[in-house]
Formats: C-alpha cells, sequence, structure tokens
C-alpha cells in the first residue's frame, strides 16, 4: 500500500525562456539512438488456458494461472526483464515520429496447478503443479508519436511484438507413484501499445519511464501423455499477455539540439501570462526494489520470502483551480502498477513507500483526491504562496482558518515531516515516512473520505479531521456509516527558531481515535483456547468476533535544522494494542529518527543524503495473536518467536537535473515481522522520480 504522501514542495518558480519569440522551446530528438532498458519485478505475464484434453475427453477442473510474480510459500517466482533497443527519429516543430526495435531477456515464470481428480484418478486428492510456463525472450518493432516541451519528449508506441515461451508438464503415474513430464516450446506473436516519456539529460543522454501492453495471442500444446488407463495425449490452448514497465537509458550519437536554460521569475508575473487561478503539476516514480536470501526455516500466508525483487510504478497529475479567492477545487487522477516484495507482505515497517496493498499486475486507473478548500482570512500579516502540486498561486493571511472537504491522503496534512515524509523523494520505510503506531484511517492505495478544519498562526497550528474508515481491517470500501464508524485526529504543530543554531524546526503532538468493526485480540485467544475445536481456526475466529470497537493512540513528531544543509528528524508513537488495526500497518508502538544532508560540502546542493533507523515493537496480546497463527494487515507468518523489528534505511538522491532525481537505497531488517526465526533481511532499491 503506497500511502502516496504530498510533501509541501519549497518556493519552486515559474519558468520562463529568455527570448521567447526567438528561441525554441523543446529539444530536437531527431536522428539515431540506441540504449538499454529494464526492470527487476515491475513487468508481469499473465497465462491464460483453455480446457484441457485427454484424447477427446475434456479435463473439467483444468484452471488457468497467471505469471504475475505473486509469492506464494515456498514458490520463487520472478519477473525481470532487460535488454537493448535501438531506432530513428524525425521530428517537425515539436511532433516527433519514428520507429524502435527491441530485445530483451526475461526471467518470467509461473506454475499452473490442477487436481489429479482431472484426470480421472478419482482416489487421488493432492494439488500438483500440472505445467510451468517460463518466458526467456521478448521482442518488439514498433512506431513511435510523441510530443516535444522543454526537455521532455510524451509519446505512445504500437507495433508488433513476440515472445518464446516453454510449458513443462508434469503428470502423475497412479500405477507407480512416480510423474512423467514432456516439453513444449513455443513462440508468441502480436501486438504491443503503450506509452512513455523521456528527458535529455545531455545532449547524447536522455532517461525514461516506458509502459507496454502486450497481447501474444495463443497457441495450442501438446504436452505429451497422461499415464494410466484413462490417460493418453494430453493437449490445451495456451494464450499470453503481458503488462511491462521499464526504466530506459538513451544515447543519441549525433546529439540532441536541447532549448536553452530557463531562469526563474515570480508567480503572478504578467509577462509570463500566470493568472494563478489554475495549478497544473505531474509525477512519476518507478521504484525497483529486491531482497536477498536470509534465514527463512518456514513460510506463513504473509510471509516475506527470500530472493526476489518488485517493482511499482505511480503517474499522477495534480489539477487545481481557484473558484473565488477564498475557494479552490483540486483532483488528482494517478495510475498505478506493480507489487511490493511479497505483495506488499512481511514486513510491519514495509520497505516500499510506493507499494499499495491494492497492487495491479495491470496499470489501474484511480481518482485518490478530490476536495475543495475554503480559507477563510483574519487579518494581519500575509505570506506569498507559490504554484505548487495541489496548490494555487495565492497570497494568503498568515492568521486564516481553513477548512478542507472531500478526498485525500491523511498524510497531506498530518505527521508531515520536510525530511522524512515522501517516499517518492526521501525514505521509503513505511516506519520511517509515518509514525509506525499511528493507525490513520485510509483505504487500500491509503486515502480516505472526510472533513479538516485548521487555525494557523506564525507561531503554531490546530488542526483536526474527521474521516471515514475501511468496512473492515485492509480493505478497500470505506464504511459510510460515519457517524457511527470514523476516524478522528487531533494535531498541534510548534513553530519555533533554535537560539544557539538560530535555525528553524517543528514539533508536532498528534492524537488519534478510530471506531471501526475489528476484533478483541484478547477475545480471540480466549475463544481458541477454551474450545479449540468450535474454534479451531484463529482467523475465521477473527472474523467472526468483529464488532464496533476503538483504536486510539499518539505520536510525537520532530523537525529540525542543524544547519541549513543538515537536517535532524525524530518520531515517537503508540497505540493501545488491544483490537485489530484499521488501515496502516501491524506496528503498536515505534521510534524512528535520523539525519538528512545536502550535498553542498561536495558541490552538489541538489543532491541528498539520508540516513533513518526505527524500532517497532507489539502488545503482548498481539504477539500472542501471531504466535497463535493469526493474520496481520501486512505480517502473519503462521507462528512467532518474538523480537522487535528493527531496522536501518540509508538512500542517496542524485539530482539529474531540476525535474530528475535518481535514489539508491539500502535497507537492513532484523526480526521482519517481529520473528527471530526469519532473517536479518538486506533490501536492495532503485528509484526514478520525474515531476514538472
Amino acid at each position: 500500500m503506497a500511502y502516496a504522501v504530498l510533501q509541501a514542495h519549497g518556493a519552486d518558480l515559474v519558468p520562463e525562456r529568455v527570448g521567447r519569440a526567438e528561441q525554441v522551446d523543446f529539444a530536437d530528438w531527431s536522428g539515431a539512438s540506441i540504449g538499454l532498458q529494464g526492470s527487476a519485478g515491475s513487468s508481469f505475464g499473465n497465462f491464460g488456458f483453455g480446457a484441457g484434453e485427454i484424447g477427446r475427453r475434456s479435463v473439467p477442473n483444468f484452471r488457468s494461472g497467471d505469471a504475475t510474480g505473486r509469492n506464494d510459500p515456498g514458490r520463487n517466482a520472478t519477473t525481470a526483464l532487460g535488454g537493448v533497443f535501438g531506432g530513428y527519429s524525425w521530428q517537425t516543430g515539436p511532433y516527433v515520429y519514428g520507429f524502435e526495435a527491441d530485445i530483451s531477456g526475461s526471467n518470467l515464470k509461473r506454475p499452473v496447478s490442477s487436481t489429479a481428480q482431472g484426470f480421472g484418478f478419482e482416489n487421488a486428492d493432492s494439488t500438483f503443479s500440472l505445467i510451468r510456463a517460463q518466458t526467456n525472450l521478448f521482442g518488439t518493432a514498433r512506431a513511435r508519436l510523441g510530443y516535444a516541451f522543454e526537455r521532455y519528449l510524451v509519446y505512445a508506441t504500437f507495433g508488433l511484438a513476440g515472445a518464446q515461451t516453454r510449458f513443462l508438464a508434469t503428470f502423475p503415474d497412479p500405477s507407480t507413484g512416480l510423474a512423467s513430464s514432456a516439453r513444449a516450446d513455443r513462440s508468441f506473436v502480436g501486438f504491443t501499445l503503450g506509452a512513455g516519456v523521456q528527458y535529455a539529460i545531455t545532449p547524447n543522454l536522455a532517461l525514461g519511464l516506458e509502459y507496454r501492453y502486450l497481447d501474444l495471442g495463443s497457441t495450442r500444446l501438446a504436452l505429451g501423455s497422461v499415464p494410466g488407463e484413462t490417460g493418453g495425449p494430453f493437449s490445451t490452448r495456451a494464450s499470453f499477455t503481458s503488462n511491462q514497465a521499464m526504466a530506459r537509458l538513451s544515447w543519441f550519437p549525433a546529439g540532441l539540439t536541447l532549448p536553452p536554460d530557463v531562469v526563474e521569475v515570480a508567480p503572478h508575473d504578467p509577462d509570463n501570462g500566470d493568472t494563478g487561478r489554475f495549478s497544473l503539476h505531474g509525477q512519476t516514480t518507478f521504484v525497483d526494489q529486491g531482497v536477498t536470501g536470509f534465514h527463512s526455516p518456514y513460510l506463513g500466508p504473509q510471509s516475506l520470502v527470500p530472493h526476489q525483487a518488485r517493482g511499482t510504478l505511480t503517474a499522477t497529475a495534480f489539477l487545481g483551480f481557484r473558484l473565488t479567492d477564498s475557494t479552490e477545487l483540486y483532483y488528482n487522477p494517478e495510475f498505478d502498477q506493480g507489487f511490493g516484495l511479497s505483495r506488499t507482505t512481511g514486513v510491519a515497517g514495509f520497505v516500499n513507500g510506493e507499494a499499495q496493498k491494492a497492487g495491479s499486475s495491470n496499470p489501474k486507473l484511480r481518482s485518490q483526491r478530490y476536495y475543495v478548500r475554503q480559507t477563510f482570512g483574519l487579518g494581519g500579516e500575509t505570506e506569498t504562496v507559490p504554484d505548487g502540486p495541489n496548490q494555487v498561486a495565492t497570497t494568503r493571511d498568515i492568521e486564516r482558518i481553513t477548512v478542507i472537504a472531500g478526498k485525500f491522503a491523511m498524510g497531506d496534512f498530518f505527521d508531515g515531516n520536510i525530511y522524512a515524509h515522501d517516499p517518492r523523494v526521501d525514505f521509503m520505510n513505511w516506519a520511517l515516512w509515518e509514525s509506525g503506531g499511528y493507525d490513520f484511517p485510509a483505504n487500500l492505495p491509503g486515502f480516505t473520505q472526510g472533513v479538516i478544519a485548521e487555525y494557523n498562526r506564525k507561531e503554531f497550528a490546530i488542526r483536526a479531521a474527521y474521516t471515514q474508515v475501511p468496512k473492515l481491517p485492509s480493505t478497500d470500501p470505506l464504511d459510510p456509516r460515519i457517524t457511527r464508524r470514523g476516524g478522528a485526529t487531533l494535531e498541534f504543530e510548534e513553530r519555533h527558531v533554535l537560539p544557539l543554531l538560530d535555525q528553524p524546526g517543528k514539533l508536532r503532538i498528534g492524537l488519534y481515535s478510530n471506531e471501526g468493526r475489528t476484533a478483541s485480540f484478547r477475545q480471540v485467544l480466549t475463544l481458541t483456547a477454551f474450545d479449540p475445536v468450535a474454534f479451531s481456526d484463529i482467523n475465521t475466529t477473527t472474523a467472526l468476533t468483529r464488532k464496533d470497537r476503538n483504536k486510539s493512540g499518539a505520536y510525537v513528531n520532530l523537525e529540525q535544522a542543524l544547519t541549513p544543509e543538515l537536517g535532524l528528524f525524530a518520531r515517537a508513537s503508540t497505540s493501545d494494542g488491544r483490537n485489530e488495526n484499521l488501515s496502516f500497518t501491524d506496528i503498536d508502538r515505534s521510534v524512528s529518527g535520523g539525519l538528512s544532508l545536502k550535498g553542498v560540502a561536495w558541490d552538489r546542493p541538489n543532491d541528498t543524503v539520508g540516513i533513518g533507523t526505527f524500532v517497532n515493537g507489539l502488545s503482548h496480546a498481539h504477539r500472542e495473536f501471531f504466535a497463535a497463527g493469526g493474520q496481520g494487515l501486512v505480517i502473519g507468518d503462521g507462528q512467532l518467536h518474538y523480537g522487535l523489528e528493527r531496522g536501518v534505511e540509508a538512500y542517496y538522491s542524485l539530482n539529474v537535473t531540476k525535474a530528475v532525481a535518481v535514489s539508491f537505497d539500502y535497507q537492513l531488517i532484523a526480526n521482519p515481522g517481529y520473528n527471530k526465526d526469519r532473517g536479518p533481511a538486506n533490501f536492495f532499491g532503485t528509484r526514478i522520480h520525474a515531476d514538472f
């Protein structure tokens, strides 16, 4: 679940080109290009199978499977993709057209299961792997149509696609108890369409992100013979589609003609055409993350699986409109694709803040935010706010009351921190960019609906929210009975300047209380111990005993500049730990902190290096629940040898341009899922973030 947190951006000014009437405002992308492309875990394939046949007899319970890379316990499917491409482009004005071809190796594989009864073995009751499909090679030949502005190229692409796939079949022999196998290699040919964006870093290099959908058609498979008296030749029809998201690095041998650098002017400059009524911004973030091998003697339904890689991709538009001088409307449509490691399970302080619980192998378009903001100025001193994501440029009273109503992320307005609050640009671990013990109300993608009110002065602010909560823990629908069930948060924010350092800082103190349908850990444990026959399954008992219950807690959050380049952050949070969490993660208490440093000392003032650490814990009842086999929002190994979940994260954000940053991230987690039997686990990640 990527709780996409909108960080308050600094005073980014509106760009204006010098001599715009005489100079070209966009790069010339004409010419040849070659490059590298790849992803580790953010490309997905889906295999569909028709009814199987043994001889002329149908196999009615033959089931289709997918290659989404879901980590079922004991399996280690991977979806790595990487290769080379080349092409040629022409350009007329800002319009770019051309062709491109590429070839990529992959490791896209997935077992597909069926039951032995499907082959007429009526006395067999085991499930076994019938077909394993593995794709090792993809290739495409495509046309590209695009539009250039500044150093960007936004384009659509379509054409032919092909793939080479191997199918391995395994059949049991009821007479011997052994199994026979067969293999078939097939080539798929179909079509592809997609879209992408490129940014020219230098005249010879461009960095890009591209999404493609491939429909590779279907083919008939003959896969050996099923042994036994009821056996015979086995065949089926297989179809194949794929969704691919890749990072791309392009080299232009002849070089690109780039537009002149921009200069910055203040908002509301008449020469810039800024009326202050509209705001349009966007972002895209691509994360690839992998975990190496670690001690893992057993796996549960929500365990972290060793040796895997996964990726996520999001693209968001931030649209704003000033209806009156004091009324603003905002809307954020967003595409997202991909999964966190082990489908965003296995670690309470999860390692990718962009990974949603509502992950998908194909891009999903969601309306993540839509809200109205009404500001009531109270007079006195004013401040100028520049145009930015979800902020129309304006001048407003510092002392004011603001009311917001609609759909939003709680992290947009609560528990903020300029050093650790946006997994798209700084720390990615859930226990670092947010207070781990703050179970803020949210659906699976991380958003809710409700009302926020804030009173602001120069020295402090007080804000409160009342919002919907999920109908049930970790589910997407929000409960419509907001008068009966809902989430309340109250935050006090104090602003200060440390006298000794002469540097600004903020201290936030928050209280929250959620009312929702949850189970009591102690009641569930008592029932399963009292009558282990009637209440044999602890998770079924959990679901049956849910009723309206309260979850409350508090957090403290400090951000403090030590120098203009070095900042410190620290958080502490806790909850009562008696009942299930509703939305965020399985943490009852958490302490975190770290440092963030700008690269002024090594002549990279826009680069950032950060290091943070955290410790997460559970209440006694909560840990006993997991030890008895309970499943939480994101963890559950089936058993538990309890230990505090501890972690450290370090990242380096390389500012390629003002609009593009590439980050390298490392995390070490001890006792993932609070389990001393597992880990420690090492996580390595890369992140590409672009915004305008």
